[in-house]
């Protein structure tokens, strides 16, 4: 776990990185894939890291939790070892330590246990491998997403072939790579659950095949998927004017609030403006719903004799940047509230961190 745990907060420091970097460039939200309010780059990816720290908190805690079964005999009543020492319990219990000790533990072992040590440790462990590759999954998916937009993409290797079959693509083969490992790492805490549930009494066999399998599969997979989101997170390229144009299409209709605002406080009626405004953003819909053309909606505002009270004042009402909110500053807090603290134990490891190579 503790390498996993290195890999981990070498990806939450290259991704909080670029969320500083991009803390206050605005971007088009989303929620249900559908245009929503701005935000900003930097934020979203703020969204990312934060799942990241819970699961840099539950492999911590995982790995904290761990203890040895310890001297404790067939069926973990220690009754050889009693009969050893001639019924002094002191010294059994005292070997029980200096065992787990000299293995590792520092003196944890668990209280009491059957033949093994209880298989809901191995839940524990499991479950925080699979949970990241949840996460892991999610910003692979969202990059992915960003990728189809051409507002973001992974790194693209000079003569990396960007599919086989048509010659102009760049596939997001990285990213895609994470959501296909991310998958098998997530169902395999299914397989370590039905093996806790199912030891009988003080203990059957049919765990040991099965979770010879499941465990070291959970690390190595969350390895290599580790491995490959940094690779991803540390190349990202971001497209402003893709992203500029983006907002551009959809700003106008998120303005007209501000536009209707405005009018209010130069002594219009609110609810005649409403109506301009509907009339008017029907119509640029209609052009680019069913013309195929540019969102005109700010240019029949410009036209229209009833918006000429704030017709110096359009372009101020439409600058973006008004639009993010308290991001840059959410993002800037989060960074040194939350990530900071959490990184700051792995310093040495971040300061001595390699690119993640891969072949693609």
């Amino acid at each position: 776990m503790d390498l996993l745990i290195s890999k981990l907060v070498v990806v939450i420091d290259s991704l909080s990185q670029f969320a500083r970097t991009h803390r206050a460039l605005p971007t088009l939200g989303f929620t249900h894939f559908q245009p929503a309010q701005l935000t900003t780059v930097g934020k979203r990816a703020t969204l990312w890291v934060q799942e990241l720290l819970w699961d840099l908190r539950n492999m911590q805690r995982a790995r904290d939790d761990l203890g040895f079964r310890g001297v404790k005999g067939t069926t973990g009543t220690q009754a050889s070892f009693l009969s050893l020492f001639n019924g002094d319990d002191e010294k059994v219990e005292e070997l029980d330590r200096l065992v787990a000790e000299l293995s590792g533990f520092k003196g944890k072992s668990y209280p009491v246990c059957g033949q093994t040590y209880s298989r809901k440790v191995d839940v524990d462990f499991v479950s925080a491998l699979s949970s990241f590759g949840a996460t892991a999954h999610r910003i692979a998916t969202d990059i992915r997403l960003l990728a189809n937009l051409k507002e973001i993409e992974e790194p693209f290797e000079r003569d990396q072939i960007g599919s086989s079959a048509m010659a102009y693509k760049r596939n997001p083969m990285r990213s895609e790579r994470v959501c296909s490992l991310s998958r098998h790492l997530m169902v395999l805490i299914g397989d370590v659950l039905q093996t806790a549930s199912v030891q009988w009494l003080e203990r059957t066999l049919d765990d040991s095949a099965n979770r010879r399998i499941a465990i070291p599969e959970a690390c190595l997979t969350a390895d290599i998927v580790l491995a490959t989101l940094q690779n991803v997170v540390e190349g990202l390229v971001v497209y402003p004017q893709v992203i500029a144009r983006r907002i551009r299409s959809e700003l106008p209709f998120m303005a007209t609030e501000n536009f209707i605002m405005a009018m209010v406080q130069k002594g219009g009626d609110r609810q005649e403006c409403h109506e301009q405004i509907r009339v008017l953003s029907h119509e640029a819909a209609a052009v680019v719903k069913q013309q195929g053309g540019d969102n005109d909606l700010i240019e029949r505002v410009r036209k229209c004799a009833y918006f000429a009270p704030i017709a110096g004042e359009l372009d101020s009402l439409l600058d973006p940047s008004t639009f993010i909110g308290r991001a840059p500053v959410q993002v800037d807090r989060f960074l040194a509230d939350f990530v900071a603290p959490a990184l700051a134990p792995y310093a040495d490891i971040i300061a001595q961190k390699k690119p993640a190579e891969l072949s693609v």
